[in-house]
């Protein structure tokens, strides 16, 4: 595997990445084909043993059920602290997602929070 400095952050990336929209709850969320934390661990104990150390989520993927499989993932297959994982804290969450409660900043700091352990 390449990897490549990230801008000027020193920190480095694989140059594969590996995108975890995928990953979900098929019940939460607007992807009905999302695959749960079982049907995942081997496709990201594939990534890990290609060398791939790079993930991307958000947390609107399955409404943040993408982001809490990754980090669990990660903390079981790897050493979290060689890993990069890129969310997009972006979207709207909460059963109503056009809600401005749903829009809030904690909000969004929580789903980060998830994705870290």
């Amino acid at each position: 595997m390449d990897y490549v400095r990230l801008g000027g952050s020193g920190l480095q990336v694989s140059r594969v990445v590996l995108g975890c929209m995928s990953f979900g709850d098929p019940r939460r969320g607007t992807h009905e084909w999302a695959l749960d934390l079982d049907a995942a661990r081997p496709i990201v104990r594939q990534a890990l043993e290609a060398g791939i150390t790079t993930f991307d989520t958000a947390n609107v993927y399955s409404a943040g059920a993408s982001e809490k499989i990754i980090g669990k993932l990660l903390g079981e297959l790897a050493k979290r602290d060689e890993m990069v994982i890129a969310t997009k804290v972006h979207g709207r969450m909460g059963p109503d997602r056009r809600s401005d409660e749903a829009r809030a900043p904690d909000r969004r700091r929580r789903s980060r929070r998830a994705a870290a352990r």
